[in-house]
């Protein structure tokens, strides 16, 4: 019987004519098909394959009883329920890693573009001029060039860059300084401190609620006047508006970007800008790379509907039925606590050790630590992360798993506590414990104990022990029209320190976070979702 697959998205005709010569495949092939239109279409379908225009979502797949993979032509899988298909055992599968280089490659012409003056140069040409001095330009040898995230495309842009003969600078606080020894790269542990030193900055971050809008107005003030910025990256990791109001003042010289806070219609004063220039998110659009993305999708359809093991999984159905409940908490939990390491963090980790108390020591730990590395990986590296290849993205940040067990541990039933260390020293412990097989809760930040239940937007604040400061929380949470769900509090001595865990209805906006570390007496303020 014939494997029916619907493919939505464009592919390169070399990808088409492979599914299509699959005697085993009965291909129907409706690139940017009208939503009425996929939802007629998908009910037969056993294998769908997309790419950004195709929303697949609870709708499509409630419609699609028969489908066994989703396969999305890119690396990004924000469009597809990956929840919802993963109950129903459906295998969602992408092909990360195919347009790193195009990526890198573009970040590379973007700056010589804009250094050299060469559309100016080439647009002058075509309409008859020839003006040599106009067009004088600047090199990239001896600039400093600072690399925000330093990722699969931010190293590969570190490797270019140290062809030109440029001083590379990086600031990624969520790999091993190994890494940037690794790539060449000098590591700058505080993003303000490298911007200073920087004649061009570019990003390769993913877009996240700690990444976006992290470059903007105070941060591009710090740079030295004339200097560059990049975005081939994600839309909205930069300020627009605070960019343009820069190069209108002549503090940044120039901008090269290709994704923006609004596609496909960018803030029309910055493409007009003659300082500025551009490309319509053109970082993937490579033949090399669309080559590789079909090539690769069809491979990895043709393994999956065969039964073979695929190179790219987003998610594995079959984790998501674990036997023993007490293991299917952890698991969850863990990911859980992955996620919260991720978002406070403060120092490049070196090692990460878990430790399983009680009952839990007794049981395989497997999936308990893939989730924690799941959890964590998903919070901090440019790319989407799966079970199959979390220990992939652990391994390149350079950190080091161990495991250990506690079964005398006694002031819980169960419990899992994790211990991240840095190359300096720092340490940051995290615990969590599970209640009757089923009620999870965070147990330990550091040496504060509390049972809070792991989900929705959590305020972590630490301060100094003194009256008042509970009240001036809830006041200036108040004064933003925060509502507060709950509130657990937790001291290591009486007048020492103290944390709160504060769950609100609504988040606070990154200027309400920094806002409320100016209260007095408080040390430390960190925005969690969970």
């Amino acid at each position: 019987m014939s494997t029916h697959v619907l493919i939505t998205g464009h592919l390169h005709e070399s990808a088409i004519a492979g599914f299509k010569a699959n005697k085993d495949f009965n291909v129907l092939y409706a690139p940017d098909c009208e939503r009425s239109e996929l939802l007629r279409l998908v009910p037969k379908a056993q294998v769908l394959v997309t790419r950004s225009e195709t929303d697949v979502d609870r709708e499509v797949i409630e419609h699609a009883p028969e489908l066994k993979v989703i396969a999305r032509a890119a690396v990004g899988v924000g469009n597809i329920d990956i929840d919802l298909a993963t109950k129903k055992g459906i295998l969602v599968i992408n092909c990360p890693g195919k347009n790193t280089n195009s990526a890198a490659e573009l970040t590379l012409a973007l700056a010589l573009a804009m250094l050299r003056n060469v559309p100016q140069a080439h647009q002058t040409m075509k309409t008859g001029g020839w003006d040599r001095h106009r067009f004088t330009g600047r090199e990239l040898r001896g600039k400093r060039i600072g690399i925000v995230g330093l990722g699969n495309v931010g190293h590969r842009v570190a490797q270019f860059a140290r062809g030109f003969d440029m001083e590379v600078y990086a600031y990624d606080p969520y790999i091993s300084p190994q890494v940037f020894e690794r790539h060449q790269a000098r590591q700058f542990r505080d993003l303000d401190e490298m911007l200073r030193v920087t004649d061009i900055l570019t990003v390769h971050v993913p877009l996240n609620k700690e990444t976006k809008g992290m470059i903007k107005g105070a941060q591009l003030d710090l740079m030295p006047r004339g200097s560059y910025v990049l975005n081939v990256a994600r839309g909205g990791v930069i300020v627009e508006k605070d960019l343009l109001t820069r190069i209108e003042s002549g503090q940044i010289a120039g901008a090269g970007i290709d994704t923006w806070e609004s596609e496909p219609k960018p803030l029309p004063a910055l493409l007009q800008s003659d300082k500025v220039w551009c490309s319509p998110h053109i970082g993937a659009s490579t033949l090399e790379a669309q080559i590789a993305i079909g090539e690769t999708i069809l491979r990895q359809v043709e393994k999956a509907i065969a039964g073979g093991v695929v190179d790219y999984p987003v998610n594995l159905p079959q984790v998501g039925v674990i036997d023993n409940p007490l293991l299917n908490a952890y698991a969850v939990l863990a990911e859980k606590l992955g996620s919260l390491i991720g978002q406070i963090i403060s120092f490049n980790p070196k090692s990460v050790e878990l430790s399983y108390r009680g009952d839990l020591a007794a049981l395989d730990h497997s999936i308990v630590r893939l989730s924690l590395m799941k959890g964590y990986a998903s919070k901090v590296v440019d790319g989407y992360v799966s079970f199959v290849n979390v220990e992939t993205h652990i391994e390149k940040m350079g950190l080091t798993i161990t495991e250990s067990k506690d079964p005398n541990f006694q002031s819980y039933k169960s419990a899992l506590k994790v211990r991240c260390r840095g190359a300096d020293g720092a340490e940051l412990t995290v615990g969590g414990v599970v209640f009757d097989d089923r009620y999870s809760r965070i147990s330990l930040i550091n040496d504060f104990y509390f049972e809070l239940e792991p989900t929705g937007d959590i305020i972590i604040v630490e301060n100094n022990d003194r009256p008042g400061v509970i009240g001036d929380v809830g006041h200036f949470l108040a004064s933003r029209g925060v509502n507060i769900d709950s509130f657990e509090l937790s001291r290591n001595r009486k007048g020492g320190r103290a944390m709160a865990l504060v769950r609100i209805d609504s988040p606070l906006s990154p200027d309400g976070v920094a806002a409320m570390s100016k209260i007095s007496n408080v040390l430390a303020v960190h925005e969690v979702n969970l």
